[in-house]
C-alpha cells in the first residue's frame, strides 16, 4: 500500500490535479467574499470548499503514510500541513477568527511549483545579507530623523514634530511618493538649505541601499540556482558511474563465460 501511495503522489498528474485545486479553491474562497454571489450560489461555494478542504486532508495523509519521517524533515509539507490545519478549525467559538486565514491554502501553490520554491528559498538565503543591509537602513533613518526633527519639528509639527513623526515622513520621501512637491518644497520655503539634508538621504536610501537589497537577493538566488543544477548534476553523475559499474560487471561475467570450459 505503503508504494502504491508513492507511486501515487510522484505522478506529475497528481501534482496538477493539486495545483488546479488550489487555484479553484482560491477562487470560490473570492467568491465567497461578494455577497452577490453568496446569495446566488452560496451552497454551491460551500460544498466545493468542503470537497477541496477534504481533498487536501487526504494528500496530506497520504503523505504521512507513505513516507512518514520524511514529511516530517520536508519543511514544505509541514508548510501545507498548518495551512490545512488552520482551515480544519471550527467556525465558531474563540478561534473561528483563524477561518479568514483559509484564503492560506492558496499558498500551497509555493510548495507545489518547483519554479517558486526556488524564489522563496533564495529569499530566506538572502536574510542574513539582508539583515545587515536593513540594520544600515535604520542607522540613517535614525540619524536623519533625529535631525529633521530638530530641524523642522517647530514649523512642521505634523511631519517632524516627533522623532515617529520624522522616521514616517522620511520612509515617504525614501519612497518617492510626493517626496519633492509633498514634503521638500513646502519645507524649503521655509528652510531654505533643507535640500541639503534631503538630497544626501535619498541617494543614500532609495538610489544606494534599497539597490544593495536587490543586489543581495538576486546573488542569493543565483547561488540556489547554482546549487541546485550543481545537485542535478552530481545526481546525473552517480547515476552514470553506477550503468556503468554494471556494464563492467556485466562484461567481467561475459568474460568469465567465455573462459569457462563449456564457453562459446
Amino acid at each position: 500500500m505503503r508504494q502504491s501511495l508513492q507511486r501515487l503522489l510522484a505522478d506529475p498528474r497528481f501534482e496538477q490535479l493539486i495545483l488546479a485545486l488550489i487555484f479553484l479553491n482560491a477562487i470560490t474562497l473570492g467568491l465567497e467574499t461578494s455577497d452577490r454571489a453568496m446569495a446566488a450560489f452560496g451552497g454551491v461555494l460551500t460544498a466545493i470548499d468542503t470537497a477541496v478542504l477534504w481533498i487536501f486532508v487526504a494528500e496530506i495523509a497520504a503523505r504521512l503514510v507513505a513516507d512518514p519521517r520524511g514529511f516530517w524533515r520536508d519543511p514544505w509539507r509541514i508548510f501545507d500541513f498548518v495551512i490545512v490545519g488552520v482551515a480544519l478549525l471550527p467556525a465558531s467559538g474563540p478561534l473561528s477568527v483563524l477561518r479568514a486565514f483559509r484564503i492560506l491554502r492558496v499558498l500551497r501553490v509555493i510548495s507545489t511549483v518547483k519554479a517558486m520554491r526556488r524564489v522563496v528559498a533564495g529569499l530566506l538565503e538572502a536574510l542574513p545579507g539582508m539583515g545587515s543591509i536593513l540594520m544600515l537602513l535604520v542607522l540613517i533613518f535614525y540619524v536623519t530623523a533625529v535631525i529633521s526633527t530638530k530641524l523642522f519639528g517647530d514649523s512642521f509639527p505634523e511631519w517632524f514634530g516627533t522623532l515617529a513623526a520624522s522616521a514616517y515622513t522620511l520612509f515617504q520621501v525614501m519612497t518617492l511618493e510626493s517626496w519633492s512637491m509633498g514634503i521638500v518644497r513646502p519645507v524649503m520655503e521655509v528652510y531654505p538649505l533643507a535640500w541639503m539634508l534631503f538630497l544626501p538621504f535619498i541617494i543614500a536610501t532609495a538610489f544606494t541601499v534599497l539597490n544593495l537589497f536587490i543586489g543581495v537577493i538576486v546573488d542569493a538566488m543565483q547561488s540556489e540556482h547554482e546549487a541546485e543544477a550543481r545537485g542535478e548534476r552530481d545526481a546525473l553523475q552517480r547515476e552514470t558511474e553506477t550503468i556503468l559499474r554494471e556494464v563492467r560487471a556485466l562484461r567481467a561475467e561475459v568474460a568469465a563465460l567465455r573462459q569457462s570450459p563449456g564457453g562459446g
